[in-house]
């Protein structure tokens, strides 16, 4: 099998962002939803890039420390980002996002590293860090979900535990559709990664089977802390909401 991975010219990388400033013109047009999004699409080269850097440091280093403070930035950073839908103000919620991560997403991600893969040292970045980045993510994701889904019930009136059984489950859609046409539709990024890299597509299968359970557990159980840390929230949330009514 070639190992070589093709290498993509900076001019020909340039075309791909073609489709996604189609996409713009679209949301501009239909919407006038862009600024986010455009903010996004233009912040995500300088992050990657500035990844490369971060991450060849954190490699080489291969210490513990740097590792543990990666995580807790990952943590931190995702807790924010998952929380931008929210009409209410993020820093209300925020530090509930964060204990919801921390909680669902590093219990599964130590426990794959740990009981799963056994890695020796325990933190070994080339691991642990691409690991915790893609059990981050989808936690991100899913309480992103899960918070603009309770608030709107809160807001239609719901109580808390409708609103809550409500927004779990719209959480775990995106997951939930994944698993359902991994094989079939979706050719994994990680699977597809490993395969180009030269491992045998019977290993790469079984890497993804891993990271599918464990994406998962993490958008599940994140998103069930949260909302069950939100219990204490849910006047808030309704008070916030009936105050804006009130000056609309």
């Amino acid at each position: 099998m070639n190992k070589a991975v093709q290498e993509i010219p900076l001019l020909y990388l340039s075309l791909s962002f073609i489709p996604a400033l189609l996409t713009l013109a679209i949301l501009y047009r239909w919407a006038h939803d862009y600024r986010r999004k455009f903010y996004a699409l233009v912040r995500m080269p300088a992050q990657v890039l500035v990844l490369g850097y971060v991450l060849a440091y954190v490699f080489l280093a291969d210490n513990a420390w740097i590792v543990v403070t990666a995580l807790t930035a990952m943590v931190l950073a995702s807790s924010w980002i998952a929380l931008h839908t929210l009409k209410t103000s993020r820093r209300i919620v925020y530090p509930r996002a964060g204990c919801a991560i921390a909680v669902g997403s590093g219990f599964t991600l130590l426990f794959t590293t740990q009981a799963v893969l056994r890695l020796d040292p325990w933190y070994q970045p080339q691991y642990l860090i691409p690991l915790a980045g893609m059990i981050f993510s989808t936690a991100m994701n899913s309480i992103s979900l899960a918070a603009e889904r309770f608030e709107t019930e809160i807001e239609n009136g719901a109580n808390y535990k409708t609103a809550r059984n409500v927004a779990l489950r719209i959480s775990l859609i995106p997951i939930t559709n994944s698993m359902s046409a991994v094989g079939l539709v979706l050719i994994p990024g990680i699977m597809t990664g490993q395969m180009l890299s030269g491992v045998s597509p019977h290993i790469a299968a079984r890497y993804q089977i891993m990271v599918m359970c464990m994406s998962f557990a993490s958008a599940g159980l994140s998103s069930a802390c949260f909302l069950a840390l939100l219990r204490s929230q849910t006047y808030s949330f309704a008070k916030s909401n009936r105050h804006r009514g009130e000056f609309s």
